[in-house]
């Protein structure tokens, strides 16, 4: 990673998304070790999927996430439901509490939004 651009298959590409997500009844869930947790597994999903976490900010009713993805047949919302999949069923199983108190650990909505430059 580090370099601006990414190349492949013959194009080039530069993909940044801000995605902005939260649990289920907007629930102030994400605190403590359920927090650091997230943060370890929304890295290793992104670097999965070839992507870059640029920024992450975990708060107890939300998580902002500034990604950086490599690979350009990825659409937005495929990142968001790869994240919002595989950390819920992590954390759910990591975490019981999690399962007592929600009926899914995040709401179906999120936001996103892609960042970048025109010239």
């Amino acid at each position: 990673m580090g370099e601006r651009w990414t190349r492949r298959h013959g194009g080039v590409c530069e993909l940044r998304y801000h995605l902005v997500w939260c649990p289920k009844y907007r629930r102030p869930v994400l605190e403590g070790a359920v927090a650091e947790r997230l943060e370890a597994l929304i890295r290793e999903k992104v670097a999965q999927m070839g992507g870059e976490v640029l920024a992450l900010s975990v708060q107890p009713d939300h998580v902002h996430a500034f990604l950086r993805v490599d690979t350009p047949y990825l659409s937005p919302a495929e990142v968001a439901a790869g994240l919002k999949g595989y950390t819920s069923r992590v954390l759910r199983r990591e975490f019981p509490h999690l399962r007592s108190r929600l009926p899914t650990l995040w709401s179906r909505s999120y936001y996103v939004g892609t960042v970048g430059q025109v010239s």
